[in-house]
This record gives C-alpha cells, structure tokens and sequence, in this order.
C-alpha cells in the first residue's frame, strides 16, 4: 500500500462459515490491507480457517447477531485507527474485487456510508429475495428521507465520522443493519450507493423469513419514536 493509499480494513461478521471463509478471506487481502473476521460464537472450525487463510480474527463467546458482530468490528477498525471500515459477508455473495469501487466512490463523493446496490442486475436474485428487498429499501427509504436503492445490501464503507454511532444500544441481529441507516438519516448523513455484482450460489440465507420481518417491523416502530423524540429536541 503507498502512503496515499486509504487507510481501511474489511470487516467479515461470520457464524458458521467454515466452508466459505478461508477463499473469501484469501480473495480479500488482495484488494485490502486488512480483513477482520468477527466469529460470532461458530461451535465450528470458522475462526480457525479464517486465521489461518490470513485474516485477523475476533471471537465472541456466545453467538449474538450480525448486528452485534459488526459493532465489534468497528469498535475495533476505531480503536486500530482506521479511517474507513468496509463490511462485507462471509459466504461469498459479495465479491471482493468490488472493493475498489467503494474506495472510489468515497474519494470522489465523500459520503460518510456507502451501501452496495444488487438491484441492477437480479438476474440471478431469487424472486422472494428480489421482491423483499424492493419492498424494505422504499419503505427504509421512506422512512430516511433519502433514497438507498438495496438498504438490505450488506457490503457497505463507514467513514470514521460516523464510527461513534455503532456504539449507541440498538438491534443486534440482521435488522441491525437497516437501524444504522435510519440513525445515520436522522443525524443527517447521506448515504450514497455503489453498483455491485449480484452473485447467488448455493449457500443457504441465515435470514428467517418470518422472525427477522418480524424485528424489522419493531425497529422501524422503534426508531419512528426516537426520531420523535429527537425532533421535540430540536
């Protein structure tokens, strides 16, 4: 990396991934100067391939959620100094030669979150995953008074700026990642979009249909109260 190169690591939350880990964490060190991969409590051998394919790994005892997985990572990416953190899943949806084009875009636009955008191309997307995600990104949308394409997208860049608000009580699972974006509207950040392959293979989802509409559903009512609450503020 030369002196004028972004100072950012890849943040990797995984449960479970043994099989996938290792090839996705040997294909990002050649786009990144660092991948974190966060072991949220896999009774598998995941944070072993993922250490010994190169990456750093972090461990919580207990599985606790993507959500709570991605605000170790970032409590980590702040206490290691980094400028930009760049999250991205461990089963190989998300392809890592996609990196360059968030560093890109940040250069060029400046915007504190960048969220992948699938919806391009759903060739591949599978028609329920396709429909749900169309669905929850107007509704986020909605909500956020900006528009974000794929807000189910989870390849995404944080700028440093925005690192503190990980820290703040919030959902610890998938629904986790659509709070982020409801928090960072309301303390007035834009949010840009970054175009990127849309890959589906084989791997199985880790979303519950019904239990993670459910906390979705929640957070939204949740948030609707504290954005109530911080415009009587004002």
């Amino acid at each position: 990396m030369s002196d004028t190169a972004p100072n950012f690591c890849v943040l990797i939350p995984a449960y479970r991934e043994e099989r996938h880990i290792a090839a996705v964490v040997r294909e990002t060190l050649a786009y990144a100067p660092r991948v974190v991969v966060i072991d949220d409590g896999s009774p598998d051998a995941t944070a072993e391939a993922a250490q010994e394919a190169g990456a750093t790994v972090l461990s919580h005892v207990r599985n606790q959620g993507k959500g709570a997985a991605i605000r170790t990572g970032i409590r980590h990416a702040a206490e290691a100094g980094f400028d930009l953190a760049v999250t991205m899943d461990a089963d190989g949806q998300h392809a890592p030669s996609d990196i360059p084009a968030f560093l890109a875009a940040h250069a060029r636009t400046h915007c504190p979150a960048l969220v992948g955008n699938r919806m391009g191309d759903t060739r591949t997307m599978p028609w329920v995953r396709r429909r749900t995600n169309l669905f929850m990104s107007a509704l986020l949308s909605r909500a956020m008074g900006q528009y974000v394409p794929d807000t189910q997208c989870g390849f995404r860049l944080y700028h440093k700026s925005v690192f503190p608000l990980f820290d703040l009580p919030g959902a610890a699972r998938y629904d986790a990642e659509s709070e982020i974006l409801l928090r960072l509207s309301l303390e007035g950040y834009k949010i840009g979009a970054v175009t990127i392959q849309t890959i589906y293979g084989t791997e199985r989802s880790k979303v519950n249909p019904l239990t993670d509409t459910i906390r979705f559903f929640r957070m939204l009512r949740r948030f609707r109260k504290i954005r109530k609450q911080w415009e009587k503020n004002q």
